[in-house]
């Protein structure tokens, strides 16, 4: 079957691949941000699940470097996460119309989704096992990552998703196991967060303990619930029908 034809936004000159589907214009609209090494096909359909439990608008993109957009314009820094928060999330938003939405990040893209919400009018943040700061098991699973690209088998699998799985691999791997992210740590930033806030974590998470979940809970101004389902880093994928109850009980739940 013939790949079908992604649909592409521009910004600043560099396409962005992108999902849009319509819902209620009475209620806010969902913004998807995918994981490290995710893109639009990789939520394997999960938000337009949660847009039609849900009747939200609802827009997934892939960042730059990732699915089918074009990649991006410089090498990334320490700082990739808060610039794809305070640069790319609200021109989308623009972009799309997208009013104050509500943020549903993965991984990193958890952690975009919370930067954002720290400096944006947003009605709600969904996350799912998100980061906060570096911790030293993480980076053993994310050099395993490293090895299972290298050696062919995570990188053949990549290229099914990803015009560029070299770039979208590299990007987020090389960054994450840089000396100069070893201090890396965004728990400052989260009292900026207003807007109420759902957290899930798994309990055998490779990539992160419930410490990241458990900061926002600590740090945030606005209310947070915290959900722990008995799975590892995508808890979409694994429990989708215990991650979609709860996802859209809380969105229920929103002015």
């Amino acid at each position: 079957m013939p790949a079908t034809t992604p649909t592409l936004l521009e910004l600043d000159g560099l396409r962005i691949e992108y999902d849009d589907i319509p819902g209620d214009p009475e209620r806010a609209p969902l913004l998807f941000l995918h994981e490290g090494l995710g893109s639009v096909g990789l939520w394997r359909a999960f938000h337009r699940r949660i847009a039609q439990e849900s009747g939200r608008r609802t827009v997934a993109y892939s960042r730059l470097g990732h699915g089918r957009s074009d990649r991006p314009a410089a090498p990334r820094t320490p700082a990739f996460m808060a610039d794809e928060a305070a640069t790319v999330v609200p021109a989308l938003c623009a972009q799309l119309e997208l009013d104050a939405p509500v943020l549903v990040g993965h991984s990193d893209g958890g952690t975009i989704a919370l930067l954002a919400a720290a400096g944006l009018p947003v009605t709600g943040v969904v996350v799912l096992a998100p980061h906060v700061l570096v911790e030293e098991f993480a980076l053993t699973a994310i050099r395993a990552a490293r090895e299972a690209f290298e050696s062919g088998e995570l990188r053949t699998r990549m290229a099914r998703h990803h015009d560029d799985p070299d770039a979208a691999f590299r990007g987020w791997n090389g960054m994450w196991l840089d000396p100069a992210f070893r201090d890396w740590d965004v728990r400052d930033r989260l009292g900026g967060i207003t807007a109420p806030v759902l957290g899930i974590q798994g309990d055998d998470d490779p990539y992160g303990s419930s410490v990241h979940v458990r900061s926002v809970a600590e740090r945030a101004a606005g209310p947070v619930r915290l959900v722990e389902l008995g799975c590892g880093h995508s808890p979409h994928l694994e429990l989708p029908d215990d991650t979609a109850t709860a996802i859209t009980g809380f969105l229920a739940e929103l002015p």
